[in-house]
């Protein structure tokens, strides 16, 4: 079955989900790799939203965190300081699932402004509860689409620390959490270097170049040692995405693709 390299970094994403852990997602492509990873190979993730739901079980993806498909689909919903103080600070939270408007090469991320901050080319959403999962869950995912725009060597504006200065920066932070362990894009799966904590590329995704990624980094980006090929969707997988966002898109009166 064909695929798009949207649906690669989908299916990458969800893949990296372990069947039974305790996800704080974050709204948009953290939000659909999470539901499509409960809809496949880990149909026990437990999924927690920051407005309050825990067991979320979404048949639509939500348009916020306020969606109330969330809450009538969760196992319980309690208050917002709640979840940030008992399941996040508490060290509950196995994996944070984060998008991001751009990324450095220590897993920072900038949610906030691109250009100066005080007169900004564009601004951003802004940090939500991003900080916080980043700086408290014990692992933390990241997707995005990759660019020289959207991966840069300095950023704009420091939303969630990732890896600091890389090294032991998140220790000398005081930050409990391990920090960032993936950056999963349309083009290949990274992670973070032992010791530098800079992120490396590990797989290519089926069809893409070295060339490719490195155009669309714009840092010079290193490769590990054995590079590996990520697996080519399933039909399994790809079919269940398909059915999220069709699903999706009809909810929200959308067209097809929007979700």
């Amino acid at each position: 079955m064909a695929y798009s390299t949207n649906e690669m970094m989908t299916v990458a994403a969800a893949r990296r989900l372990k069947n039974g852990s305790v996800c704080f997602v974050g709204i948009g492509l953290p939000s659909k790799a999470a539901n499509l990873a409960r809809l496949t190979s880990s149909p026990d993730v437990v999924l927690i939203y920051e407005s309050g739901p825990i067991g979320a079980k979404p048949s639509v993806l939500p348009l916020s965190i306020g969606d109330g498909e969330l809450a009538e689909t969760a196992d319980t919903v309690v208050p917002t300081g709640e979840i940030f103080r008992y399941w996040l600070q508490g060290g509950r939270i196995d994996v944070g699932f984060l998008g991001a408007a751009q990324v450095d090469r220590f897993g920072n991320i900038n949610t906030t402004v691109v250009g100066d901050y005080h007169q900004p080319k564009v601004r951003l959403p802004g940090a939500g509860g991003a900080p916080e999962i980043a700086g408290s869950a014990k692992s933390v995912l990241i997707i995005l689409k990759q660019s020289a725009r959207s991966f840069v060597d300095k950023l704009d504006f420091i939303t969630s620390v990732g890896h600091g200065e890389g090294g032991d920066s998140r220790k000398r932070l005081g930050l409990p959490g391990a920090g960032p362990v993936g950056i999963i894009t349309d083009l290949c799966i990274m992670e973070p270097e032992e010791g530098t904590h800079e992120f490396v590329v590990t797989a290519l995704h089926p069809g893409v170049t070295r060339e490719q990624v490195i155009a669309a980094t714009g840092w010079p980006v290193r490769f590990a040692e054995q590079v590996d090929t990520t697996a080519e969707p399933t039909d399994l997988e790809l079919t269940a995405l398909r059915d999220l966002e069709a699903r999706t898109a009809a909810a929200h009166g959308q067209a097809p693709g929007e979700a």
